[in-house]
């Protein structure tokens, strides 16, 4: 047989350089014993050559399928990360809508409130303005129809004392005089009245001073005009003269 005819082996089997991160495992089938070295042929290399070709084409195999697989998963964890923040995302967004119509809605019913409050308000201040004016208009009608009957009574004393010649006159005023003091009474308006005599400038309003050997402290001499007190505070101070003690 022509040695030009057949394919020609080569020396050595090409070297395998596996994939970063793939396991290399190589696998071997037991085979006869290789020849010794005076029988080494053609033949016999080629016979080496085919029992070695196995294991490097599976390592192959191995490590070109296993890098693939890998980065795959590696992919898959991604996708699932990104979708699962992805689906948080939405969530808040969701619940911040939420929130903010609920918040609108709240804004919107506190305004509506407020309203309603200043129109309330405004309704208020002009019925008490109203109200107050006619207070004030009409606050002492029951005061003025009794003071009309003490005019009355002024009135017919006149007229008596026209007709009597002026004997009644004093006796009517009199009584008058009672009926408007009564009046006042009703009302609290009530007299100043010291016993003691004693000055107090805070009811009492000195318009004439005179020493005096008989005072040993300041005292009401005379009262000019009497003062009153409306519901135990001050209407209108008494008019006085004060007696002083006399200086050496």
């Amino acid at each position: 047989m022509n040695d030009e005819g057949e394919k020609k082996l080569p020396d050595e089997p090409a070297d395998i350089e596996p994939l970063d991160g793939a396991e290399v495992e190589f696998l071997t089938e037991p085979g006869p014993a290789p020849p010794a070295d005076g029988d080494k042929s053609a033949g016999g290399e080629a016979e080496a050559l085919g029992q070695a070709r196995p294991g490097k084409a599976k390592a192959r195999k191995k490590a070109h399928e296993a890098h693939p697989h890998g980065e795959a998963k590696e992919l898959r964890h991604e996708v699932e990360r990104l979708r699962k923040a992805l689906r948080e995302l939405e969530e808040r967004e969701a619940a911040a809508e939420a929130e903010a119509a609920a918040r609108e809605k709240e804004a919107a019913e506190y305004k509506d409130k407020f309203l309603r409050l200043a129109a309330e308000m405004d309704n208020l201040r002009k019925r008490l303005e109203r109200e107050k004016s006619e207070f004030f208009q009409y606050a002492l009608a029951d005061l003025l129809r009794e003071i009309l009957q003490v005019v009355d009574n002024f009135e017919r004393a006149l007229k008596a004392g026209d007709e009597t010649g002026g004997s009644s006159l004093r006796e009517g005023v009199e009584l008058i005089l009672k009926q408007l003091l009564d009046l006042l009474r009703k009302q609290g308006v009530v007299p100043i009245v010291r016993e003691d005599r004693r000055f107090d400038p805070e009811v009492h309003q000195a318009v004439l001073t005179e020493e005096s050997a008989e005072v040993g402290e300041a005292v009401v001499g005379e009262e000019m005009q009497r003062g009153f007190l409306l519901n135990d505070r001050l209407l209108r101070p008494a008019l006085v003269k004060v007696l002083l003690p006399k200086k050496d």
